[in-house]
């Protein structure tokens, strides 16, 4: 897309809204998908000032669930929340047939959007990304979020690609959990893509420079604080989303900086009451004892802290 054509900016209103979570799949102490308390969970963050919800994500857990897993919970979640919120499928892999199947199950259910992660360890070249998400791209109708994530995928998408891809009509949006905000910026001014803040703690930095929202994992256990700093920067009340940012650190500590994200969002939740159980699929496994109480001890000391009550 040219960028005669770029209107998006801060305050435009952007495709998948503002506050997303990359949601959880709950699972029964036995390891099987938990059914109701997806369903449950889903209406808890609609009901909590959220836009979207990115299911079957990395926090989603759905590297460790069959194909037939992830379509379930796609259809889970939308039959649970219908139009409230928009849902993004995950559709990511490093084999892009295997991306292509998973299109074709987000499609089947009707989602709102498709999360297509940079391929994870075979490390292809920016040549082969653009071959990657260029087959995903043409292969749905449905808009398309890139995430870029190098820590994970050992490599990032690079400014020219990205110059690339943003000419295929349905790549729309980044999540971004790199944290070079110079080369977003560059590509912000390149094109019409609308970046997400892939980063808990990084909302506010990516806010300033044009990003239109969050794809988060604290925002599971604290909706209201991200909602409100978000606002709070849309008004103009900058000193206040300075402090709402300050704020989180510890509860973005707990989130993220312990555990896994998705150990650690499922273990606050069942420690909040909206969660049953907390189990994971290996190769995650729950807080030792030593990281429990470090997480406890962060939330002590956060606005969060009369939430927990288990």
């Amino acid at each position: 897309m040219s960028q005669s054509q770029n209107t998006v900016g801060t305050f435009a209103e952007p495709i998948f809204g503002r506050l997303l979570t990359a949601m959880v799949t709950p699972f029964a102490d036995d390891g099987s998908v938990d059914e109701t308390a997806t369903a449950e969970l889903a209406l808890h963050l609609a009901d909590r000032g959220h836009d979207g919800l990115v299911v079957c994500g990395t926090t989603g857990e759905y590297s460790t669930m069959t194909d037939e897993e992830n379509e379930r919970v796609f259809d889970i979640v939308k039959d649970a929340v219908g139009d409230r919120v928009k849902i993004i499928a995950g559709v990511g892999s490093n084999d892009t047939n295997h991306t292509l199947n998973l299109v074709k199950a987000a499609d089947r259910v009707g989602v709102d959007g498709l999360l297509v992660v940079t391929p994870y360890y075979n490390k292809p070249t920016q040549a082969g990304l653009v071959g990657h998400f260029t087959e995903v791209a043409r292969s749905s109708d449905t808009p398309v979020m890139l995430y870029d994530i190098p820590g994970r995928a050992g490599i990032p998408i690079a400014v020219d690609t990205y110059k690339v891809l943003a000419e295929l009509p349905t790549v729309v949006a980044v999540k971004d959990a790199k944290a070079d905000l110079g080369a977003a910026s560059e590509v912000m001014a390149a094109t019409d893509l609308q970046y997400y803040s892939g980063d808990d703690g990084l909302l506010l930095p990516w806010l300033s420079i044009g990003a239109v929202g969050h794809v988060g994992v604290t925002s599971h256990v604290a909706p209201e604080m991200f909602r409100d700093m978000l606002d709070a920067f849309i008004g103009g009340e900058l000193a206040h989303a300075q402090q709402i940012h300050r704020d989180l650190v510890p509860v973005i500590r707990a989130a993220m900086g312990r555990v896994p994200g998705c150990v650690a969002a499922k273990e606050i939740l069942k420690w909040q009451g909206a969660l049953k159980s907390s189990a994971v699929r290996l190769p995650h496994v729950g807080p030792t004892d030593s990281e429990e109480a470090a997480m406890r001890a962060d939330l002590a000391e956060s606005a969060l802290a009369s939430t927990i009550t288990q």
